[in-house]
């Protein structure tokens, strides 16, 4: 009986570059910035405020 021979080729490919967790960290820190810089303030209440009038007048005959 011939015995037979199994070769198992394990291929990793990896380019060794970490560019895209280099990408994802960057993405997170420019997203933590936007969410400290722009939703902090609103969320603390110091954005912009609008005053709103308890009475407007739409009077449209106006007196001259």
């Amino acid at each position: 009986m011939a015995q037979e021979v199994i070769h198992e080729h394990h291929v990793h490919e990896d380019g060794g570059n970490s560019f895209g967790f280099i990408m994802g960290i960057f993405l997170l820190i420019v997203v933590l910035f936007l969410f400290v810089y722009y939703l902090l303030p609103v969320l603390r209440g110091t954005g912009t405020q609008i005053n709103i009038p308890g009475r407007i007048d739409v009077n449209l005959r106006q007196t001259k």
